[in-house]
């Protein structure tokens, strides 16, 4: 292209031209909006490092769901903080834990309008904050943990869960939990992989939903080293080897490489999670003036979508629903 026969601008003249000859478009299929579900309160309690964002209550969650559903939101992925924690996470597979209550409340109430996604892990209900069994010396038993997981995804996949997504990035996860449904009759239940899960510290605020604390601790030991990407290629074709249905990339904007990347070695669903610690840095520069908050998270979830990414996880689901 020469300049003048060649003017690049001519295509950004107006809204409507712009629009018309856009690379790329988000819509309100592309969002899953993540929920918390917390055992034993009565009242939604709003998340101080995640504004907007609450623990609900089981009534609380009814009430959510339904306005998603109405904003056209065609997804959620659930977490549960369980009253009670110990070392295995037991109430994790528990047939009447608050992710299996919230999964049949869900289902009761919408039916088939919404799909549901429970996120598989034990970190949420440990007593230690970790994703697995943890060893005397502190290591993490992976095998071990892999027997947890089956069980959880059984107990999820009774109550009505729609999708399981093992978000704990132990070695063979995938593999067994496939195993695990297929041996309850759960061969149409798919499998969303968190494949590509970094050890980021872009998860604060939702360990602050969660109420988990690594005291002295951290999970470098079993999530991607942050420095790596063809490891991460390495754990995605290993999930898909093992049956995984879809992947997913986990944080998104630090990660949009790692996205692209996925995008071009695999046909499946490309999923991410645009995390916790991402809402709040445009949600704390949004509250003191600093950025056009709802401008920016339109930019960083049409970047996720640009990159690659056929839906997103994300804390902005709902607001941003309300003005595609």
């Amino acid at each position: 292209m020469i300049f003048p026969q060649h003017r690049l601008r001519r295509l950004r003249s107006s809204s409507p031209l712009r629009r018309l000859v856009a690379e790329t478009s988000l819509s309100k299929d592309d969002l899953v909006a993540p929920l918390f579900i917390r055992e034993g309160i009565t009242e939604p309690q709003e998340i101080h490092s995640l504004p907007g964002v609450f623990q609900h209550s089981r009534e609380s969650l009814v009430k959510e769901i339904e306005e998603l559903c109405e904003l056209g939101i065609p997804g959620i992925v659930l977490f549960g903080i369980p009253e009670k924690k110990d070392s295995t996470g037991s109430e994790a597979w528990n047939p009447k834990g608050i992710v299996q209550e919230a999964v049949r409340d869900c289902k009761r109430t919408v039916g088939a309008d919404l799909v549901v996604i429970s996120d598989l892990c034990v970190d949420e209900y440990t007593d230690h904050g970790h994703c697995g069994v943890v060893n005397d010396d502190g290591t993490i038993d992976n095998d071990g943990t892999l027997e947890l997981y089956r069980k959880i995804a059984q107990s999820q996949a009774e109550a009505g869960a729609d999708i399981i997504a093992p978000s704990g990035m132990m070695d063979g996860q995938v593999a067994a939990i496939r195993t695990a449904l297929d041996e309850m009759n759960f061969q149409q239940t798919p499998i969303l992989a968190y494949s590509a899960k970094y050890a980021s510290g872009l998860y604060g605020p939702f360990r602050d939903a969660v109420n988990v604390s690594l005291e002295n601790s951290d999970r470098k030991s079993y999530q991607q080293d942050w420095h790596n990407a063809r490891e991460a290629l390495a754990e995605i074709r290993a999930d898909l080897s093992e049956g995984a249905d879809m992947i997913m990339i986990k944080p998104a904007v630090t990660y949009l490489d790692i996205i692209s990347k996925a995008r071009e070695i695999t046909d499946v669903p490309v999923a991410a999670y645009h995390v916790s610690g991402e809402y709040a840095m445009i949600k704390s520069a949004s509250q003191q003036g600093w950025i056009d908050g709802e401008q920016v998270a339109l930019e960083q979830l049409t970047a996720i979508k640009r990159a690659g990414a056929n839906f997103i996880l994300t804390y902005h689901a709902k607001e941003i629903a309300k003005i595609l």
